[in-house]
């Protein structure tokens, strides 16, 4: 009995924490440069997705959790914040259009034409609402410039979902694949700037492994910057991945907190092998990537989302952006 109830104790726990889904980089001191117009001028996100739709066109929560058997493009109308002085809301979705079931990587290139994209993947145990949310506070946040764009996969968006959840993530690989050489095919057209979050990492790395294999070193050219956020990839694993992307892993920077409570339940999961996000920072830079170690800007009990809630963190992003225009 003592057994069974300690091992409740530790799956609630995990749980909980699981929820919460800086080397030369003395950025963290630097001051934003000058904001330039983004989803204030355009305010439109475009959604790449292997989530299957809510209804035909799509009604709120205008994507679940179960699999499409086709990747989906779509674009979501987005209504500005309120400016009242009662109240005022933040963004929200008006409405999703433009669907395209059948050829969806490349209406999504065909999005972006011509403009700088920032795409973000998100972690676990999120729904296509939560993930979009963090979309644009992401682009909001940096002031992004040009389209904002979201890939998002089956999550549960459930609690319990860990398991269940990485392999929704691993199954849509290949669409996000998709999505990218689709883009870097187009004939004319800016960088691709990707953020990634938590389990989404591990889902891009294997993308722009994949992409690296499939296509070249002139696959990888269109692509800029590309951020791995508190990322829960086995560094063993971490390791391997950056080897098959040869130089293109000088591309990227990694936000790092060896006090990632979630992190460190993920290692647990994992039989005690550190996550890439929790790794230290030496071991890190030693891979040949850029290190934003933010273990000191932690205020909360999780300190997984650092990239979302701390200003500081998010100007890591930005200089990652700049750096690869």
């Amino acid at each position: 009995m003592q057994l069974s109830i300690s091992r409740l104790a530790v799956v609630c726990l995990t749980a909980f924490i699981l929820s919460g889904c800086m080397g030369d980089d003395n950025v963290l001191t630097s001051p934003f440069s000058a904001p330039a117009p983004g989803l204030s001028k355009d305010p439109k996100l475009l959604v790449a997705t292997t989530r299957l739709p809510v209804g035909d066109p799509p009604r709120k929560p205008w994507f679940s959790s179960e699999r499409s058997p086709d990747l989906v493009f779509a674009e979501a109308r987005l209504k500005p914040p309120s400016d009242s002085l009662i109240g005022g809301s933040g963004w929200s979705i008006a409405k999703v259009d433009s669907v395209s079931r059948g050829n969806g990587a490349q209406a999504f290139a065909q999005a972006a034409f011509g403009r700088d994209l920032l795409l973000y993947i998100h972690g676990y145990r999120e729904s296509f609402e939560t993930a979009a949310a963090s979309t644009i506070d992401l682009s909001e946040g940096i002031k992004f410039p040009g389209a904002t764009g979201l890939f998002t996969w089956p999550s549960a968006a459930s609690t319990f979902s860990y398991v269940a959840d990485r392999e929704a993530a691993m199954w849509s690989r290949d669409a996000l694949e998709d999505v990218l050489a689709a883009i870097a095919k187009t004939p004319s057209g800016g960088r691709i700037h990707i953020v990634a979050h938590s389990m989404g990492t591990l889902l891009t790395l294997e993308a722009l492994r994949m992409l690296r294999g499939d296509g070249g070193a002139s696959a990888m050219e269109r692509i800029g910057a590309i951020v791995l956020a508190a990322p829960d990839i086995d560094i063993d694993l971490f390791a391997r991945g950056l080897e098959k992307l040869g130089p293109d892993a000088q591309k990227i920077t990694v936000i790092s907190s060896t006090n990632d409570r979630a992190l460190a339940v993920s290692s647990r999961l994992a039989g005690g092998i550190v996550r890439a996000g929790a790794a230290e920072r030496e071991r890190l830079e030693a891979l040949g990537v850029r290190v934003a170690d933010a273990s000191e800007f932690g205020g909360g009990i999780i300190n997984h989302d650092l990239f979302l809630s701390n200003k500081e963190v998010q100007q890591v992003v930005k200089r990652a952006i700049e750096r690869a225009r």
